[in-house]
């Protein structure tokens, strides 16, 4: 399939993206029970690393009938895949106004999972077809399929290699080019399996990873798998949002030390700095 560059591309700011602020930014610390590929930022932390709160900087608004599986944000355009069989889709959409500009559906029987961008393309998982599909970035367009084995779920760029989870305490190390396995690591907190690894963001060399069925981020040291930051954010539910509708979906701001979250079917993306209480 023939590329189409419509526009030379630019790394995105913060003038980006024209979020809702907040009046007063909103604190919430784990210590006191509140609840482009490789975008290289330099998340904020405290001793030994380890954020344990964040703040919410703003927010935009979100497809409620997106089932986010996968979100990034590169060159000021934000990356949606989401899933369900006969729903799944890949979108580019305005990060300041939640617009879909352009979106692509996976056939009917593929569940959609996680994505990332690589350059001019773009790689989505899907979750038990065993299928990668390779995307054109700018159409958005299938140019091929590799397969794996073992279910997708996460996927994100960490330099020149691919991160993937599946649901389990692993990460797979994948080639960006090839999709090929390079290795894998196991995930550990204090010695025990964090298991349930979904969504994934890389940034600044580390590995960000939403755990299922939880409202916890944690971060990990892809060298060894050691979690070295653990937040809560269960404070972002929305008002009316079912607890099946879980958060999932993490992206970072490129050049910044912020991040864009949000959830399955949530109408609203939050942006959000991490902090240490």
């Amino acid at each position: 399939m023939p590329h189409v560059r419509t526009a030379p591309r630019r790394r995105a700011t913060l003038s980006d993206v024209r979020w809702i602020p907040v009046a007063a930014a909103l604190v919430l610390s784990a210590a006191c029970g509140a609840p482009a590929g490789d975008p290289g930022g330099t998340p904020a932390s405290g001793p030994n690393g380890a954020p344990d709160g964040f703040e919410v900087l703003g927010t935009a608004p979100h497809d409620p009938d997106a089932f986010t599986q996968g979100l990034e944000l590169a060159d000021g355009v934000l990356y949606e895949g989401t899933g369900l069989e006969g729903r799944s889709s890949i979108r580019r959409v305005d990060p300041a106004t939640g617009e879909v500009r352009r979106r692509v559906d996976l056939p009917g029987g593929l569940f959609g999972e996680g994505i990332t961008v690589v350059d001019d393309r773009i790689w989505q998982l899907t979750w038990r077809d065993g299928v990668a599909i390779e995307r054109d970035r700018d159409t958005l367009e299938e140019v091929r399929r590799v397969t794996y084995e073992g279910e997708g779920w996460g996927l994100c760029r960490d330099g020149d290699r691919l991160v993937m989870s599946d649901g389990t305490d692993e990460l797979t190390f994948r080639d960006p080019r090839t999709f090929a396995e390079t290795g894998t690591v196991r995930v550990t907190r204090d010695g025990e399996p964090v298991r349930r690894l979904n969504e994934l963001e890389c940034v600044g060399g580390q590995v960000w990873a939403n755990v299922w069925q939880t409202d916890e981020v944690v971060r990990v040291d892809p060298a060894d798998g050691r979690v070295t930051a653990t937040v809560d954010l269960s404070g972002l539910r929305p008002a009316g949002v079912p607890a099946s509708d879980v958060l999932n979906g993490i992206a970072a701001v490129p050049g910044t030390d912020e991040f864009l979250v949000t959830g399955k079917n949530w109408p609203t993306v939050f942006r959000i700095r991490f902090t240490t209480g």
